[in-house]
């Protein structure tokens, strides 16, 4: 049969693209967040707050030393009310602090999983409308990895990284602006001190960043090949093809180390880096300061001039430290910030993938056939009609018959590598069609073509007269009742994988379909008969089990027109005798 090629159009492992981001990813990310504008808004003012309360403590530690601490010493009976004051209200600050930053990670939180379930709404409602072209040239894990790991990264960028990189921001900036407050002098020479690391980070920053991408990359080309590894399992034990396996996944499992050793090296050196530049400048300043107290260096500060004193040196030297690690904490977020829209990148990759076309305008409807006439109406009844807009306001009715006409019809899954040359066929209402030949033939091919899993090249096909590009392809496949040779179980009773085929299906109409299937019997011996849970794909059963309540899932819909692509090959001659008598 003819299969089409799972990565056509896809590049190769060795073959990737040099990674980064698209631009428009972060406007896109603040689109889906819009819903929580005012709690974003909220958090921004928490922030500010939160670094100007962190930033406020250090400034009270020069009223504290000079004004406090110093004029008590030496005293025979010293006054502590004052100093007890100033440490309540530090205290109080700083309470302030913790509470603001409580209160902006309890509203990131809603913020975070809100965004997260809107996208990943949003992925799985648009993947249902994607051709399956798209599956044929995407590995499943890969996929799967744009919903877990590629989610994950962006959780934690908006709960953790993006608050800690603007939290971070402005506790530099109140840091900044109460350096000035307290020595402009001083303030300068960590100006000219920044500049200096943020070269350095700068390398240091550009070289994670790429890595962190690759990383993101080779991670959903690992997560594909497991996948397929463990769909393929018993393939790859029966052919002994363990070894071969293993230096595949460890090819790929070493490029991922690699690109994760590569980004990791750079991104935990940063924090180090600046802790030890953020010592020496401590050094620095105490060196500083301290020259400036010893020889009555004047001073000049937002607060006025005076004399460099103890308290106000103690004070900047404190803020030192509040002021170089949140510029160390920024360019450690950036990293993770930059993998996040790396992951951001790929699932808007999936959602900006062209959905299936659908120009069909003709609708399958119930009918009843009265005096002649076919008339539409809403309950189900056992005749179906093709209802087709005429552009006057009025419609023509055509009963389904299930009569099949193919005509001098083209096809191929890749271009110039043509499948089907000039094929004609019918299939007449009530008549039984097989289709025989040999592997690669195309007779799969014929089945897809009929329910425009794919569109064909040239020629036409007609379904009761009309063509089927004609009618819409939701009303198609409803009338057609299709089983595969692979069969796909979904985790869950039997009951209700029967009643796949026909949602509102009763009990006693799934039970009457599995006994047409031949299938009641098997299915009375599970542990829990109709209501026993399958999981994995029912790999408890047998091929030939799970081939028949795939079967008794398709005869449950009760369509019009029954394709089986070689659904009865692992049921014996016995069985498949009755499942044929039972849908005669």
């Amino acid at each position: 049969m003819s299969k089409p090629n799972r990565t056509a159009g896809a590049p190769s492992r060795g073959q990737r693209p040099e990674p980064r981001f698209k631009p428009g990813t972060i406007r896109r990310l603040l689109k889906y967040m819009a819903e929580y504008r005012v709690r974003l808004v909220l958090v921004i003012i928490c922030i500010i707050a939160s670094a100007a309360a962190s930033a406020s403590v250090s400034v009270f530690l020069q009223t504290l030393i000079d004004d406090h601490v110093l004029p008590l010493l030496g005293q025979a009976n010293p006054d502590f009310s004052g100093l007890i004051s100033v440490l309540v209200v530090m205290g109080l600050v700083f309470a302030a602090g913790i509470l603001l930053t409580l209160a902006y990670n309890r509203m990131l939180v809603v913020i975070e999983q809100g965004t997260l379930k809107k996208i990943r709404d949003r992925m799985f409602t648009h993947m249902q409308t994607l051709p399956i072209r798209y599956f044929d040239s995407h590995t499943f894990g890969d996929l799967m990895s744009r919903y877990t790991n590629d989610t994950d990264t962006l959780r934690q960028a908006i709960s953790q990284s993006l608050p800690q990189m603007l939290s971070s921001l402005m506790t530099v900036v109140a840091a900044y602006v109460s350096m000035l407050y307290l020595s402009v002098y001083l303030a300068a020479f960590v100006a000219v001190f920044v500049v200096i690391l943020l070269l350095v980070l700068k390398v240091i920053v550009k070289k994670s960043s790429k890595y962190f991408i690759r990383q993101q990359q080779s991670m959903g080309e690992v997560n594909g090949y497991v996948e397929e590894m463990i769909n393929g399992l018993k393939v790859v034990k029966v052919f002994c093809h363990e070894h071969k396996a293993k230096e595949e996944f460890d090819a790929l499992n070493e490029k991922l180390c690699k690109a994760s050793t590569l980004a990791n090296k750079y991104g935990n050196i940063t924090m180090p880096v600046v802790g030890n530049m953020g010592y020496l400048l401590y050094v620095l300043l105490a060196v500083l300061g301290g020259l400036a107290i010893i020889f009555g260096v004047p001073n000049l500060g937002f607060a006025g001039s005076g004399v460099m004193t103890i308290g106000t040196v103690v004070s900047f030297l404190a803020l030192s430290r509040g002021f170089i690690n949140p510029i160390g904490q920024i360019s450690l977020q950036f990293n993770m910030v930059i993998m996040a829209l790396a992951g951001a990148s790929r699932i808007f990759d999936l959602i900006d993938e062209e959905p299936e076309q659908d120009d069909g305008y003709v609708t399958l409807v119930n009918c009843r056939i009265e005096d002649g006439e076919v008339r539409e109406c809403a309950e189900r009844t056992d005749s179906w009609a093709w209802k087709q807009p005429n552009g006057d306001g009025t419609y023509t009715y055509t009963p389904l018959k299930g009569d099949i006409r193919f005509y001098n019809v083209d096809f191929s899954y890749e271009e110039n590598k043509p499948v089907l040359h000039d094929i004609t066929l019918y299939a007449k209402p009530g008549q039984k069609v097989a289709f025989v030949g040999a592997t690669g033939a195309g007779k799969t091919t014929i089945t897809n073509l009929i329910n425009r899993f794919y569109d064909i090249a040239d020629g036409q096909i007609l379904y009761d007269g009309i063509d089927i590009k004609k009618i819409k392809k939701s009303d198609l496949r409803r009338s057609l009742g299709m089983v595969l040779q692979d069969v796909n179980l979904f985790t869950g009773t039997v009951m209700d994988n029967i009643r796949y085929g026909k949602l509102d299906a009763t009990d006693e109409e799934c039970i009457a379909a599995a006994k047409l299937a031949n299938a009641d019997s098997f299915i009375r011996m599970l542990p829990q008969g109709y209501q026993t849970v399958l999981e994995g794909d029912g790999s408890g059963l047998s091929q030939g089990q799970r081939q028949l309540i795939s079967i008794a899932r398709a005869a449950v819909a009760d369509p019009p027109v029954m394709i089986l692509d070689e659904a009865t090959s692992s049921i014996d001659t016995r069985t498949e005798a009755i499942v044929q008598k039972g849908m005669d």
